[in-house]
């Protein structure tokens, strides 16, 4: 079944949240106005509001990832660039902002995220026609990318944190691409390419750990994530809706990321076979703030459906990316 229309507020008059899964988009993340027992402090909403904005590119020959992250106390940005035909991380961008100064997340996905500091800059942002384009310019990579409209409504998916408050994350299924990535090595054509984004803004606990897995070619497409957010972002794209998910389960060797993962949904609606390429890995320990993350990048196989009594829609060669993450923030 597909999914209820978005409400036009993540927060009821009373200030009660509104938790679930829902198709379309909301113009409004503040939390500011939240009733107990979410409410919180000034103070403590500083600290613990994350928010970040990801996009990412595909096509045959190149996988790029970008992402603007606001930690509330301070800012960071990522990019890289996979030639996926030899296993070449071309570019691989990382760079902290000042507070405050560096970064500006959109308060929703319909509105720009930016990233700047002396060397560096980042712009996403949402055209008049309802398109959305991103512009990077760091070094050793240049990109300058268009892409939408989507073909299938965007993912709303609101719920509770534990050790938190709230959360909620807009996503978009897979969407047509154009434009230009340049390297130091070479320059590719992101035309008939893919593109997607993740959107997401909550209040998180200091500890905050998860497993994610995302996938689209232009037909269909899924979000998968267990850990910190359960099963509330779990979705899947398919004849131009969007269907809730159950929750998921990664297998995989965390020793060894780059080995087969093999995912599915307690539902019976999927289950994928996902072989890496090559991954982008990143450690940090700032003694009051660190990380732990794996993002590998490959291909997807398997088999995907709507319902239970819908047939199986087979999967080959998905290009996407799972990933495991850890933060203490």
């Amino acid at each position: 079944m597909s999914l209820p229309m978005a409400p036009a507020s993540l927060l009821g008059p009373d200030g009660a949240p509104r938790f679930g899964r829902f198709a379309g988009q909301v113009d409004n993340f503040d939390w500011g106005a939240l009733a107990s027992p979410f409410a919180r402090s000034r103070l403590w909403r500083r600290f613990h509001h994350k928010r970040w904005h990801y996009v990412a590119l595909s096509t045959d020959k190149i996988f790029c990832a970008i992402a603007i992250v606001d930690l509330g106390w301070t800012s960071t940005a990522f990019a890289y660039a996979f030639d996926r035909s030899d296993g070449d991380m071309m570019a691989n961008f990382s760079e902290d902002g000042l507070p405050g100064l560096s970064a500006r997340l959109a308060n929703h996905v319909g509105e720009a995220s930016s990233f700047k500091t002396r060397k560096s800059r980042i712009v996403i942002d949402t055209m008049p026609d309802g398109c959305y384009r991103l512009e990077l310019h760091c070094d050793y990579l240049e990109i300058e990318a268009r892409f939408g409209p989507a073909g299938a409504p965007l993912l709303l998916a609101t719920g509770p944190i534990d050790k938190g408050s709230v959360h909620a994350t807009q996503k978009s299924t897979g969407m047509p691409l154009s434009g230009t990535v340049r390297t130091w090595r070479d320059e590719y054509d992101l035309s008939g390419g893919v593109a997607s984004f993740d959107y997401s803004n909550g209040l998180l606990a200091r500890n905050t750990a998860w497993r994610w897995a995302s996938g689209h070619n232009l037909e269909l497409g899924f979000n998968l994530q267990a850990g910190y957010f359960g099963a509330c972002e779990n979705a899947l794209w398919l004849d131009g809706q969007v269907h809730a998910l159950g929750p998921a389960h990664f297998v995989y060797d965390q020793s060894d990321p780059l080995a087969p993962w093999h995912i599915f949904t307690e539902d019976d609606l999927l289950e994928l076979y996902f072989t890496p390429e090559g991954a982008r890995r990143e450690n940090k320990n700032l003694v009051v703030a660190a990380s732990r993350y794996v993002q590998p990048i490959g291909t997807f196989s398997g088999w995907v459906r709507s319902a239970p009594d819908q047939p199986k829609r087979i999967v080959t060669a998905l290009a996407g990316v799972t990933e495991d993450h850890a933060s203490r923030w």
